[in-house]
């Protein structure tokens, strides 16, 4: 009878309890709010399969490789191009999505339409006009892969070779290789070290460093294609962007800069104060026509500074999610691309990525630089050390 008392007691007591709290819930909605979040919320994390990602191209291993910190943040590598195949980070509920678009298997980063998705992008970053430069009075050939132009280091870049991996840990991994002297018609053999790191901020760092044997041309960047509602899900043109750039770098229809900076004030190019992406997308003005969107490099202001010294150049903030993200560089430009290419390839778990359905921004010396004597040079020689660093912070709000 005693077990049997104190049973009946623990029951009332609960019984009383829960009278206790739904009496909370209706004088204070926010309670219930939160209890119903809290029981609905899930993880959705389908990671990448690495056995899809597991090959030997020219000799060498292809694999997969995993970052996560202790928030849950993911980003999945691949040593083959390094591409960034997922990256997961919570909405505000704390549910985690993929944030980037991409393939669920290596085969779709080899295709010419997916080649770029996640990438590491050189030797040079953006478009070189005609496809050549002259260095020390020797013209220099590229790849003319973008039209009568040079794009992204040319039909063979660093997005299509396998990577050596120099040493990879829980939050960080770092690659590096040697472009020959003579790949896609750039002079010199280019030592390459990329170098990630996620730490507990929530902070993707990225840092290049190169040097040559020869005086050439240099401009690294990353190029992952951002959909903070998730990947596949739409539009874009509802984030909201902010751009610390009071100037960009118009192009002609080639898409290559005219060497004229443009003052962004009264322009649909103005996105000094927080914007929709799409507000202006589709305004009467002939730089949106020839890039069917924004295709085009800003010019970053200086002003406030990250911790580790670098300038803000960028938020984004996804509204219905309350994702965000911002971008830190020590570059002088940053290359908004607002996906106006995509055309609904089939990506990751057989989502369609639409027309505008992500972002890029890609911190880099501008477009065309070695044909721009006004533009900041990015010629590296042997007895100098190319860095560049950005990076990439997630949030909520």
């Amino acid at each position: 009878m005693f077990v049997i008392r104190n049973v009946q007691e623990s029951l009332k007591a609960i019984a009383f309890l829960f009278l206790m709290l739904v009496l909370a819930c209706q004088e204070n909605p926010s309670i219930k709010t939160k209890i119903l979040q809290k029981e609905t919320m899930k993880v959705v994390m389908v990671k990448p399969d690495p056995q899809k990602f597991e090959t030997i191209i020219n000799g060498k291993k292809v694999k997969l490789y995993t970052l996560q910190n202790k928030k849950g943040v993911t980003v999945c590598f691949t040593n083959y191009g390094q591409h960034i195949v997922s990256l997961f980070t919570p909405d505000r509920n704390g549910v985690f999505e993929d944030i980037v678009l991409g393939f669920d298997t290596l085969e779709g980063y080899q295709k010419s339409s997916g080649k770029y998705f996640g990438s590491v992008i050189g030797r040079y970053g953006n478009r070189i006009g005609k496809g050549r430069f002259t260095l020390d009075g020797t013209t220099y050939n590229l790849a003319k892969n973008n039209g009568e132009n040079h794009l992204h280091g040319g039909n063979l870049g660093f997005e299509s070779v396998v990577w050596e991996v120099d040493f990879y840990k829980s939050s960080e991994i770092q690659f590096s290789r040697v472009s020959p002297d003579g790949e896609e018609g750039y002079p010199g053999n280019l030592m390459v070290i990329v170098h990630y790191k996620l730490t507990e901020k929530d902070e993707l760092m990225i840092t290049y460093e190169a040097k040559t044997d020869k005086k050439t041309l240099v401009n690294l960047t990353h190029h992952s294609f951002f959909n903070l509602k998730g990947h596949g899900e739409g539009t874009v043109e509802d984030h909201i962007l902010t751009l610390n750039a009071d100037r960009f770098t118009p192009v002609d229809t080639g898409l290559i800069p005219t060497g004229k900076l443009q003052e962004v004030k009264n322009t649909p190019f103005d996105f000094t104060q927080p914007k929709k992406i799409g507000q202006d997308i589709d305004a009467d003005d002939i730089q949106l026509d020839i890039a069917k969107g924004y295709d085009h490099n800003y010019v970053l202001n200086g002003g406030s500074r990250s911790a580790s010294g670098l300038t803000f150049a960028a938020k984004v903030v996804e509204p219905d999610s309350g994702r965000t993200l911002e971008v830190y560089t020590d570059e002088p430009g940053i290359q908004l691309y607002t996906g106006n290419f995509l055309n609904g390839e089939k990506g990751k778990s057989d989502k369609k990525y639409a027309f505008r359905g992500a972002f890029c921004l890609e911190t880099q010396h501008f477009p065309d630089s070695p044909n721009q004597p006004d533009f900041p040079s990015t010629i590296l020689k042997p007895d100098e050390t190319y860095t560049s660093h950005c990076t990439y912070k997630f949030g909520t709000e």
